[in-house]
């Protein structure tokens, strides 16, 4: 990969990931054996986990081929090799011109098209500047949009909510913490808590999100999808909207070296399979939380 020609996005569009592309064969299986493939993921993990937010969806979806990858989750996984090759010098960079917490978060419908399944996407910014991401298929499957964006809201209010106490531990006071969403049906289910038929199968792990903006604890706020940077944590996108949702989550400035900016990291990461999560954090959680 040394003299491998740098990508301008995580992941290219034409790559179509699924299990059918994985080996059958003894003979394709013992070919693949010999690519350092969970190795490479690995070191994928490490750099989302620490400063790349970026590649979280990318890092997520080759995660899920692990145990059996083939010859196109391969072509990924060195595609994604090559974008961390034109980016190797940029990092995150915190200004400190304010430590409000806010909190963005996104889903597609459907985006596993072998369990159907949808993906949470979020990202938290402490004075604009990214420290908590995600990238994960749901737990169920989603029957609309609204149910997709409303399960992922719910997953990130509990990030909220760690996030808010730590920095209050810290002495850094957090006000109404803004969550920011781009579905207006999701947002509305969770302000106004009547019957809804159309939504009355919705699990109930996922209401108290409710209680939450009755309390003050979070802010459920409208955004424009063009403006959302959580979209590059569910999909593919362009390179025009990764360098808007870039852009979003922090100023990106080349490293001084590799000692100037320290940071510790957690990642939540399952052996591969429909699990798979992508999740990085600038603050290190307890034991067991994750």
């Amino acid at each position: 990969m040394k003299n491998a020609r740098a990508r301008n996005t995580p992941l290219g569009s034409q790559f179509k990931l699924s299990k059918d592309q994985c080996p059958k064969t003894d003979e394709d299986i013992a070919e693949m054996a010999k690519v350092p493939y969970a190795s490479a993921v690995g070191s994928l993990m490490y750099a989302m986990v620490c400063t790349k937010p970026d590649i979280a969806h990318a890092v997520g979806v080759v995660s899920r081929y692990m145990s059996n990858p083939g010859k196109e989750h391969w072509e990924a996984v060195k595609w994604l090799l090559r974008y961390l090759k034109g980016t190797s010098k940029m990092g995150l960079c915190f200004k400190g011109k304010d430590t409000v917490l806010r909190g963005y978060t996104d889903a597609d419908l459907g985006g596993c098209k072998e369990s159907y399944k949808s993906t949470t996407g979020y990202v938290f910014s402490v004075g604009g500047t990214a420290v908590s991401w995600m990238s994960r298929l749901q737990r169920s499957v989603a029957l609309s949009t609204t149910e997709a964006e409303y399960m992922a809201t719910a997953e990130a209010s509990k990030e909220l909510i760690w996030l808010k106490n730590f920095l209050e531990e810290l002495g850094k006071k957090q006000p109404d913490s803004p969550l920011y969403c781009d579905n207006q049906s999701a947002i509305h289910l969770g302000k106004n808590p009547v019957f809804h038929g159309k939504t009355k199968h919705i699990q109930l792990r996922y209401h108290f999100i409710r209680g939450l903006i009755s309390d003050g604890t979070l802010m459920l706020e409208k955004i424009r999808g063009t403006e959302n940077p959580a979209d590059m944590l569910t999909t593919v996108v362009t390179l025009d909207k990764l360098k808007l949702c870039v852009a979003s989550t922090g100023p990106q400035v080349a490293w001084a070296g590799p000692t100037s900016h320290r940071r510790q990291g957690h990642a939540a990461a399952r052996k591969g399979g429909k699990g798979a999560v992508a999740q990085g954090c600038l603050a290190e959680r307890p034991e067991g939380r994750g």
